[in-house]
Formats: C-alpha cells, structure tokens, sequence
C-alpha cells in the first residue's frame, strides 16, 4: 500500500527544507515565495526496528522496509483558490494524495522573510485551511448545479445525491471541514470520487521549538493533531553520524527523530497497522489498513493471495524474537493457525498459504 502525504503551507515557513530533511534530497530552498515551480516528490523507507530485529533473527539476505512518499507543493497564498500565486494547479496536487501535512511558521529568523510580515501561527494555519475550504466550495458548487439538473428528471439516486451535496455545501459555507462533519458511511462514500481537499486527513507540523510554545494554548485555538518539528535542529542532527545522532538525541532529551515523529503520526493519522514476513531469503514489512481481514492483508503481498486464501499461520514479532525461530516457535505451539475471518494485528509475523 503506497501512502503520500503532501507538505503544504505558506512560502517560507520550511516547507522544502522539511522535505529535504525526510528525504535528504536537496531541493532548492530559496529564501523568496514561489521558488517551487512543480512538486517535488521523495519516497523514504519507513525505520522500524522490530523489521531489523525480524532480520538479523533470520540472517535474512535482504531487508525490505515499507515506503512513504513525500510531496513538496509550492507555498499556498491567501487567494490560491482563485489562481492567486501559483493557484489551482497546485490545489489539484493536493487532491491526488492520501494526506495533508501542513507545515507552520513559529520560528523568528530576521533572514527569512516572512509573507505577511509578522510570525503568527493561528493567521498562517487559518489562511491555508481557508483556501482549501474555498477550494471545495468551489468544487461542489459545480457539481451541484450539473446535479440540480439531473434531479429534474425524478430519478431517485439523482436526488439523493443531491441532498447530500447540498448538505456538504451548506457545512462548508458554515467553515466546516469536511472531514469534520457527522456524515454517514454512504454520504462519505457517494462523495468520495470528488477528492476534496477538506476530507482528506490532516497533521499540523510547527516549526518551532516546542519550548517556546504553549501546547494547551495552541489546542485551545483549533491545533489538532500538531507536532512540533525544529527543522533547523533536525538538519544539524542529519549531519551526523547514526551513532553520533543517537547520543544527541538522547543528550537533547528526544525519543524519536522528526522524520520518525512525522511518519509515526502519519501512519496513525491513516489508521494503518505493519505486518511482517521474515526469512533467511527476506524480512519484509508491510502496510495495510487497520481491521484488514487475513486475505485482504494478504493481497499486500500479491493481489491473488486474497482469492487464493487458505489460512496464515501468525505470531508476535515480540514473542518470535523471544523464542528465536519460526521452527522453533512451531514446535512449542506458539505460531497460531487464523482462518478468513482473523483481523491482523500491528506487528503480526505470517505465513500465508493459499490454494496454487
């Protein structure tokens, strides 16, 4: 399963150089508006240390980590929704990603100049969800009126479908997100082909020192699901070493890196669970929804595993690394027999068997 997340934002608030530090490829960085012209894309490997552990267990000969891909979209500008800056073409690369990351400006830094000329997190996060609400009023606005006439003809679906996008309409125009409102699993699901922007999931990334900002102060203006992300920070941890990074982690007090911090959360942002396969051959990760059913996992390996499904056989990574083998855990009755209807957990190791 591939996931995209797109890095939005206003010009220069660290947008390129956050996709330069996931993707420790160099794009140009400039400091003036608009010197993205086209979107760049990097696809990194997801770090999970319990597929290295699978691996080393295994002597495997290759290690495969699951992937994630990055794309940097040019700076948004108050109007963007209109062709404003570099306007809608950019809004259309939004739409084909599976979720938004959308980068903010904390930090003060008089070399980089700041679009609207003050620092103000709540303006700038304002201003861009702005545009994207506009962006999709504008869109089912005219999918409304191509509906209007189409329910003229009394057909029933017709007029379902458009009761539901003037339900939508009438949410939007409130400053409701789609993602925000009380739809039901149909109306998400007759809506869904439209791609709008306000549904899709979001991660807000300040650029700051989280030492300079008040958490409770920022969720009590509408931050959801924010990280704090000191981009200059991370760049100078990129520069060294992996164990040299290590000891700086932890000398600075930091668990996790920013890149381990964003796509963490993005996989929860997602819902997304990782099973793995592991042999002398090869360890694998892999990347399904959460609550997939053993044969829709299964088609992460091969689209035919899931019609071909016989049964996995499954265990913990934990308590595999513990007993140390898959014969061995075999042979203690550890490794569980799970038939169509098992719900794979996060961390599962399987063997599938299907009908050849």
């Amino acid at each position: 399963m591939s996931l995209q997340l797109a890095i939005v934002g206003l010009p220069n608030v660290g947008k390129s150089s956050l996709f330069n530090l996931l993707t420790k490829k160099q794009v140009e960085a400039s400091n003036y508006p608009f010197c993205t012209i086209s979107p760049n894309v990097g696809v990194v490997t997801v770090p999970d240390k319990r597929l290295d552990l699978l691996s080393n267990m295994s002597k495997s000969k290759k290690t495969i980590h699951t992937a994630i891909e990055f794309v940097d979209i040019a700076g948004l500008v108050r109007g963007a929704h209109e062709g404003e800056g570099l306007g809608n073409q950019f809004l259309a690369n939004i739409r084909e990603c599976d979720a938004i990351c959308e980068v903010i400006r904390g930090f003060k830094d008089e070399n980089v100049v700041h679009i609207s000329g003050k620092i103000d997190p709540e303006e700038d996060r304002e201003t861009i969800d702005l545009e994207l609400l506009f962006a999709d009023m504008a869109t089912i606005k005219k999918r409304l009126e191509k509906s209007q006439k189409e329910s003229k003809s009394g057909d029933k679906e017709a007029l379902i479908f458009k009761e539901i996008l003037q339900k939508i309409a009438d949410e939007l125009e409130k400053g409701i997100a789609v993602r925000d409102m009380s739809l039901t699993e149909k109306e998400s699901e007759v809506i869904r082909y439209l791609n709008l922007l306000t549904a899709k999931p979001l991660i807000y990334v300040l650029n700051a020192d989280e030492k300079d900002f008040s958490g409770q102060e920022l969720e009590s203006k509408n931050f959801k699901n924010i990280l704090f992300i000191n981009v200059k920070l991370e760049q100078e941890i990129m520069e060294l070493s992996e164990s040299e990074q290590k000891e700086y982690l932890e000398e600075l007090g930091l668990k996790q890196s920013g890149l381990d911090k964003l796509i963490s959360a993005s996989y929860k942002l997602l819902n997304l669970d990782t099973f793995f396969t592991t042999s002398p051959e090869e360890s694998r990760a892999w990347t399904i929804e959460s609550g997939s059913l053993a044969p829709r996992a299964g088609s992460a390996i091969h689209t035919d595993f899931e019609k071909l499904f016989i049964r996995a056989e499954v265990i913990n990574w934990e308590k595999l690394l513990q007993i140390g083998s898959i014969s061995k855990a075999k042979e203690q009755g550890e490794v569980r027999i799970e038939g169509k209807n098992y719900t794979m957990k996060d961390g599962d190791v399987c063997i599938f068997l299907i009908n050849k």
